[in-house]
């Protein structure tokens, strides 16, 4: 008798796996290349165009092209496009502090309700949706007006009234995880709330987290935009809201300065989304069977 060996079965690491199947993602591949592009233009393009972002250079709301300027100039003289690279690393480090604050209190809240249910639940629910039924935009424009127009309180306006999505994707994980046998079987073993929480159930319920903090930082590069165009942003920072507000007055002569940076968010956003979508398509253990 002749013995056949069993073929041997080739077994990829998630993580391997998981970049595979995102890297199938046409979208979200383009994405992924694109915010590259604009993380190179913002934070290695002033090396190559060093020009002081607020130095008057030219007559004001010259058209681009004029005199060697490729995006033009704004109200006030300045570069447009020394004002987009700087502008743009600030509305960058807006969205992801804004996200990190987000998930912070969101995850907090999501993972106490979801483990501990019952009343505990309850009361961290009823707070989450007293946050989720006020107008996050007015919202956070009474929280700068009231603590001022500073890069800090604007990054902690956007955080503090964006974390409600965050709190119900974790609470649904959590409660959904907390009945599984290994978290049982930890829980026999005499584990501790905190463990089971932060090491146990927090780690496995980490990718729709992952997929919405992603997502919110797009959305916090928004809201950045959208309070600076209502004129609640620090005019001594430069970031894409702020040329955006700062030019509003002369949208109807010079649309281009508020065109050019409007366009901007617009490509970073939807960047953020594609590798969002490309994330979720990844993390989502039932596709990656298919």
């Amino acid at each position: 008798m002749t013995d056949h060996a069993a073929p041997a079965l080739k077994v990829q690491h998630p993580l391997t796996e998981m970049a595979a199947m995102f890297f199938q993602n046409r979208s979200a591949v383009a994405g992924l290349a694109l915010l590259i592009s604009i993380l190179l233009f913002t934070f290695v393009g002033p090396y190559l165009y060093p020009t002081d972002p607020f130095e008057m250079v030219w007559t004001p709301l010259s058209f681009p092209g004029e005199e060697g300027f490729l995006l033009g100039t704004d109200y006030l003289g300045r570069d447009i496009l020394a004002a987009m690279m700087a502008g743009g690393q600030v509305s960058m480090a807006i969205g992801l502090a804004a996200a990190v604050i987000s998930v912070v209190i969101g995850v907090s809240v999501g993972a106490f309700a979801g483990y501990y249910g019952g009343v505990v639940e309850e009361a961290l629910m009823r707070f989450t949706e007293f946050f989720q039924v006020l107008p996050t935009l007015l919202f956070s424009m009474v929280i700068v007006a009231l603590f001022g127009a500073s890069l800090l309180t604007v990054t902690l306006a956007i955080g503090v009234v964006s974390w409600t999505a965050v709190a119900r994707v974790t609470r649904s994980e959590f409660l959904r995880i907390r009945e599984l046998e290994y978290v049982s079987a930890a829980r026999s073993g005499s584990a501790r709330d905190g463990y089971l929480i932060f090491r146990v159930i927090l780690p496995n319920a980490l990718p729709p987290i992952i997929v919405q903090a992603n997502l919110m930082v797009g959305s916090a590069i928004l809201f950045e935009a959208a309070l600076s165009f209502l004129g609640l942003s620090d005019p001594n920072i430069m970031s894409w809201g702020q040329v955006i507000g700062s030019n509003r007055p002369y949208i109807l002569d010079a649309g281009f300065a508020v065109a050019i940076p409007g366009f901007a968010i617009f490509l970073t956003v939807l960047a953020i989304s594609l590798i969002g979508d490309g994330l979720n398509d990844a993390l989502n253990p039932k596709l990656r069977q298919r």
